[in-house]
């Protein structure tokens, strides 16, 4: 079942909106909420749409809409086509509601209240073999449970992969960036390292014939003038 939400802008990851958890719940995701966080900052305008990212007991699947990032945490068995058709189905409400503010917002959390149909959505996605096999006591009106299979989304072509290599790498390339600053440093400093120590060589060598130069032009000075 849908565990968590979450609702990012993509150009600074800040938190537009979330599901409210309870203290279980809350305290069972905090480390997999800190994960995304650090996904997140790593995401821009041309990374994958979606993706669906594997962490232990649970997967985070995220969607990206219009400079929004749409995620939740799910059990690892619930299936991949109702997460992204619930990330849809949010994603859609979200922008009827708030897509000219999207922007402007400076503050994390603006837009609290759109909890209301979080909370709504994530009750109809709940039973995940009544959604799938499209009728039940807990599903609600058959009619909107048809209509739920039949937008139900095609995610083969979705990419899966693994948090924990998925942070590694972002680090990696944190570590390879920051050592590649360093090295340019580092080159800029023996550069003019290795200008001086020309220049010092010069010094020496030439240094001695001026000296000498230097007492002729005086002692013809002093001798004719």
């Amino acid at each position: 079942m849908v565990r968590s939400t979450t609702i990012f802008r993509v150009s600074d990851a800040l938190p537009l909106a979330a599901s409210v958890d309870d203290e279980n719940t809350e305290k069972a995701l905090t480390e997999y909420k800190q994960q995304s966080k650090l996904v997140f900052r790593r995401l821009n305008a041309n990374s994958e749409p979606a993706c669906s990212i594997e962490s232990g007991q649970y997967t985070l699947h995220y969607l990206i809409v219009d400079k929004v990032i749409y995620m939740c945490i799910c059990d690892s068995s619930y299936p991949r086509k109702l997460a992204f058709s619930y990330l849809d189905e949010l994603s859609k409400e979200f922008q009827n509601s708030y897509g000219d503010k999207i922007d402007s917002v400076t503050r994390p959390y603006a837009f609290m209240g759109f909890d209301t149909f979080i909370s709504k959505t994530t009750r109809l996605y709940r039973d995940s073999r009544t959604l799938t096999q499209g009728g039940g006591p807990t599903a609600g009106p058959s009619s909107q449970l048809d209509q739920l299979n039949e937008n139900l989304k095609d995610v083969t072509r979705i990419m899966t992969k693994n948090m924990e290599d998925l942070l590694w790498r972002g680090d990696s390339l944190d570590r390879m960036s920051h050592l590649s600053t360093s090295l340019r440093a580092e080159s800029v400093k023996y550069r003019k390292a290795a200008r001086n120590i020309n220049l010092q060589a010069l010094l020496r060598k030439w240094a001695p014939v001026g000296g000498i130069g230097f007492f002729f032009i005086l002692f013809a000075w002093w001798r004719f003038f």
